[in-house]
């Protein structure tokens, strides 16, 4: 048996009830590109080895999920430049009791926001301090 001694997140599938909608949404607002169908999946390739693989379900309801990403400190406010071009409030918190504004938790800055379906995405430029 071998031995792993780094585990790392390839790619996870996020469900949308059109995935070209919601694949081009996040990769607008997050400055990247929608990559070329892969079977049923539409991916958005991250950078970091991670991709999102858009996955249409139309016919079940979206349970909303949360995703986190982590970005330079330099793109945070086109980002945000982004949302607000499209419309989209973004909050300081993921409870969305905040709009239009940004946290500064970790000495950077952060901010959530809803995707198409309602997932709740987050942008932020430090990661979290764990214990």
């Amino acid at each position: 048996m071998s031995s792993v001694t780094t585990v790392q997140l390839n790619h996870t599938a996020v469900y949308a009830r059109d995935r070209r909608v919601s694949a081009a949404f996040l990769a607008g607002i997050l400055g990247l590109e929608v990559g070329a169908p892969f079977g049923p999946f539409l991916p958005v390739d991250l950078g970091n080895g991670v991709t999102l693989d858009y996955y249409e379900k139309r016919d079940e309801p979206i349970q909303s999920q949360h995703y986190a990403f982590l970005v330079p400190d330099e793109e945070f406010q086109a980002m945000i430049d982004r949302l607000e071009a499209a419309a989209v409030t973004y909050y300081a918190d993921p409870s969305h009791t905040a709009p239009g504004r940004t946290n500064d938790w970790f000495g950077g800055r952060g901010a959530y926001f809803e995707d198409p379906d309602g997932h709740n995405m987050e942008i932020m430029t430090r990661p979290y301090v764990r214990p």
